[in-house]
């Protein structure tokens, strides 16, 4: 790229370009309005003007644009030329104009001098008083007085050669006035002999640390000077400064208003250990709504330091396993968080061994017993990987209507529904750790099950979850202030400071969330370098099937009726009818019989979802594989459970209503059997913690609106333990409304990405017109 190149895309990506008529009536962009700082880089790189408008107009025009100045093919507009010119005169003149600032020996007056600057002769600078073409100065004058009042006396003057100051017009000149001037293109130039280096820094942190969760750190201003702090006298000389120049360290110092108020008022609202270590990780704190740089005392840098290197840990002694390289890893980092006092959150992708890694962590430390918090279904593989991997430690359920807390010193199992009821009996256990499985259940910190959970207190909370962020960073933020509890600030706090910029896509906010959150979640994808040479591979495949004439007969039937009644109405009722509209056509989509609510008529020939589950079924079976079929529908479920029975395919089925104990034979019969039966299951009661290896298929009957819930349930088969290749079918109809949230969904993977990669509810905000669209049946005879 040329230096023309890059310097017309640094003034393209400013904004600077404006609309022009050729002189032979074509419309072009030209690069402008320049300051004078553009037009001194032009004349060192030997670029002309010229050059400069050719890349800008390139650079500003579009594939497929059709406007005169969007379209790639020039247009003849020249009915346009006044139009153009009017505004290149209004925003992009001949001649700029800069302030010179000048100072008598002892500083006690200062003096402002008007520089003219020739936008097409770089280089070439002026006083006003000695420019040739006065009146085109004057008027580029005119426009900065109307940015900063006092120039209006320099209009009036004969001879508008120099305007002495006030010390409060040099103030403002430092401040407000300089900052607006600068943005109209209007550089002030300060004498080069007086100091501008002075800075204000928050200082945060004392000699020692407190509690992290107790306590409060002093919290303040110190001014630099060429980055040096100013001593306690030297703050005390510039708090009681009269003028904008002070004399500090033999040097004449101009300083900013904000800056004197600073050193006068240096004391801030002290902040909690937790919030000073936050600052001192981003490097940055919000102070009376502008992000400021923070330096923190040497304790907190050396505790940032310790968080970056990782617990020189060896595998425990007792663990009967050999802990991945990966897993040894998740294995020293949280050791080195809950040793240091602060709470965890281990994020790996499900199936890579977190329930293994924080037996490991229990063994580690020795320290008492631990609490695990997890949903009914996984109780039982808790308890068989804990007796197959630490054999000899105390395990025991906490759950049933006989429960009672044994004092074994191992580990306690307990339900998420179970620890709602007996908080308060389970806080009165001295718990070394306290862990939340499937920490996703506790996303909304406002329900009673994550209110439960705040109140057992323990020396370490580590957050297990293969979903940190489902649908917003809000859930992101419950995690962490459960594991550690204001790091994130308040949740209103963190919505204004956090989640709307990230998820605005700001760059800036999306980098230092990064920056605050990396110690505290360490986040893992089979994907990553070290991990996927360990896993086969893994085959997703969209399987599109045509609507037999029944089910499409009830889709347009269902489509016809509702979208009549829907708009109709307004508010809560029609929101309501969105959503009955959607469930129903994602029925009709599955089967006939489970829209019309039949549960004994027959099935076969009605569905082209199940006849590709069938043709799939016997191939699979054929080649001696395992199948795991996901549905949200129970319903659904039961319905295809028949069919498979009609069929002799021995076929099992689990959902929120199974037993505990019936859950873990299913499993397990499903695991150990030679010719392993279709597992049917339940999306949201099936969906996590189950480990499902023997399969090889996994069959998405149906999708769930969120992505990050239906690759929670393939990764039941696709797990660590899994020695063959994965293949997941997602079964979508032609034409329909599943078509276009097959796209949609897509969409959703890159919320969480920006920090670390159920939502209905937008679609019942669409218009009638965008909602038709969406559910309308397409392509069919």
């Amino acid at each position: 790229m040329t230096e023309a190149e890059l310097l017309a895309l640094h003034l393209v990506a400013r904004g600077r370009l404006l609309p022009t008529v050729t002189e032979d009536g074509y419309a072009a962009w030209r690069v402008g309005p320049l300051d004078p700082s553009d037009v001194e880089r032009m004349r060192r790189l030997g670029i002309t003007r010229e050059q400069l408008d050719l890349v800008g107009d390139r650079l500003a025009r579009e594939p497929g644009g059709t406007t005169p100045f969007a379209d790639p093919v020039p247009h003849l507009v020249p009915e346009l030329r006044d139009w153009a010119a009017a505004i290149a005169k209004e925003q992009d003149p001949a001649v700029r104009v800069s302030l010179r600032v000048e100072a008598t020996e002892d500083f006690s007056t200062f003096t402002v001098v008007p520089q003219v600057h020739n936008m097409t002769e770089p280089g070439v600078v002026a006083d006003l008083v000695d420019y040739p073409e006065r009146l085109d100065a004057m008027v580029a004058l005119r426009h900065a007085a109307r940015v900063w009042a006092p120039l209006t006396r320099l209009l009036e003057l004969a001879v508008p050669d120099a305007l002495e100051l006030s010390d409060e017009e040099v103030r403002d000149l430092l401040g407000d006035g300089g900052h607006a001037l600068a943005a109209a293109g209007v550089p002030v130039y300060w004498p080069r002999e007086l100091d501008r280096s002075a800075a204000a820094t928050a200082v945060v942190g004392g000699d020692e640390l407190p509690s992290f969760f107790d306590g409060l750190l002093d919290f303040s201003w110190q001014v630099t000077l060429g980055g040096e702090p100013l001593s306690a006298a030297e703050m005390d000389s510039l708090a009681e400064a009269h003028r904008p120049v002070v004399r500090l360290r033999d040097r004449w110092t101009l300083v900013e208003p904000d800056l004197v108020r600073k050193a006068r008022e240096r004391t801030l609202k002290p902040l909690t250990a937790i919030e000073a270590l936050g600052v001192t990780l981003t490097g940055r704190a919000e102070v009376e709504g502008e992000w400021v740089p923070v330096a923190p005392s040497r304790p907190l840098e050396l505790l940032r330091e310790r968080l970056s290197v990782p617990e020189d840990v060896q595998q425990p002694a007792a663990l009967t396993a050999t802990l991945r390289d990966y897993q040894l890893r998740g294995l020293r980092w949280l050791a080195r968080m809950t040793e240091t006092g602060l709470g965890a959150c281990l994020a790996d992708d499900m199936g890579l061994g977190k329930t293994i890694t924080l037996i490991a962590l229990h063994l580690h430390r020795g320290a008492g017993p631990t609490l695990v918090v997890c949903p009914a279904s996984l109780l039982g593989n808790w308890e068989r990987e804990i007796r197959r991997f630490a054999p000899g430690v105390p395990v025991h359920r906490y759950h049933g209507s006989e429960r009672s807390i044994v004092d074994g010193g191992g580990f306690v199992l307990t339900t998420y529904g179970t620890m709602r009821i007996d908080a308060d009996e389970l806080s009165t256990v001295p718990w070394d750790l306290v862990v939340a499985d499937e920490a996703q259940h506790v996303k909304n910190p406002r329900s009673d099950t994550a209110r439960a959970l705040r109140r057992i207190r323990a020396n370490a909370r580590v957050a297990l979850t293969g979903t940190p962020v489902e649908n917003n960073l809000s859930e992101l933020w419950a995690i962490l202030d459960w594991t550690t509890p204001g790091l994130l600030g308040s949740l209103s706090e963190f919505r204004t400071r956090w989640a709307q910029p990230v998820e605005a896509g700001d760059p800036v906010a999306a980098d230092r969330l990064a920056k605050l959150v990396r110690p505290f979640l360490l986040r893992r994808r089979k994907s990553d370098p070290g991990i996927a040479p360990e896993l086969p591979p893994k085959t997703e495949t969209d399987q599109p099937v045509s609507l037999t004439r029944e089910q499409a007969g009830l889709y347009e039937a269902v489509v016809r009726e509702t979208m009549a009644g829907i708009r109709e109405t307004t508010g809560m009722r029609r929101r309501g009818l969105v959503l009955k509209l959607l469930t129903a056509l994602k029925q009709v989509c599955n089967h006939p019989a489970q829209y019309l609510g039949e549960t004994d008529t027959p099935l076969s020939g009605r569905s082209g979802k199940l006849e590709l589950l069938d043709e799939l079924v016997d191939t699979i079976r054929a080649e001696g594989g395992g199948l795991l079929v996901f549905t949200q529908y129970v319903a659904m479920a039961r319905l295809l459970a028949r069919h498979l029975g009609e069929r002799g395919v021995p076929a099992q089925l689990l959902h929120g209503g199974t037993p505990v104990r019936q859950r873990d034979e299913l499993v397990r019969h499903f695991q150990e059997a030679a010719e392993p039966p279709v597992f049917l299951l339940s999306l949201k009661a099936a969906g996590t913690g189950l480990n499902l290896t023997r399969a090889d298929h996994v069959v998405h009957y149906d999708r769930w609106w969120n992505p990050a819930v239906e690759a929670q349930a393939t990764d039941r088969a696709y797990r660590i333990g899994q020695d063959r290749p994965v293949q997941v079918h997602r079964l979508i109809a032609e034409g329909t409304l599943e078509d276009r949230i097959a796209a949609l969904l897509e969409s959703k993977k890159e919320l969480a990405d920006a920090v670390l990669g159920e939502k209905p509810g937008e679609l019942t905000e669409l218009t009638d017109t965008e909602l038709a669209e969406l559910v309308e049946l397409r392509g069919m005879p």
